[in-house]
């Protein structure tokens, strides 16, 4: 059984989107994974849809898309790196369809605690199209899940 001290959280998983909430939602993941003496992960889904709808699938763009992404992160990245409550860090970037990615490629393999994401990231129309990531979270990932507003 937990105690209040210690949640039982081993491995913390961060799902980051790219969106200016990112960094408000890592900054809590570090304190958490910290907090709990936890691994964490930091996972980020390069979504293939939008470079599919291109009519052909643009690889030579995914480098610049991922080297972007680990430096939007790269100062919160140092901060985890340098905590030596957390005795390890990772960065995952994947490219995809968001859902299946994100589940079937990162949390199946990390297999964490607790996943950490935003509530806000999609568009308004691919929300109504696609539901949230949130709430895909919700109902399939076996663990824990803390939506930062």
């Amino acid at each position: 059984m937990a105690t209040l001290n210690d949640l039982g959280y081993k491995k913390v998983f961060v799902s980051l989107d790219g969106t200016e909430q990112q960094d408000k939602v890592l900054e809590r993941a570090i304190v958490v994974a910290a907090n709990n003496n936890a691994e964490l992960t930091i996972g980020h889904v390069i979504d293939s849809t939008v470079l599919e709808t291109t009519g052909s699938y643009p690889t030579d763009l995914i480098p610049g898309l991922d080297r972007a992404f680990r430096d939007s992160i790269a100062d919160q990245l140092n901060e985890a790196l340098a905590n030596d409550k957390i005795p390890k860090v990772e960065v995952m970037v994947k490219t995809g369809r968001i859902r299946e990615t994100l589940k079937d490629e990162m949390l199946d393999v990390v297999k964490p605690d607790l996943v950490l994401c935003g509530a806000r990231g999609l568009s308004s129309i691919k929300y109504a199209l696609l539901g949230s990531i949130s709430t895909f979270l919700l109902r399939n990932a076996p663990c824990d899940i803390l939506v930062v507003k």
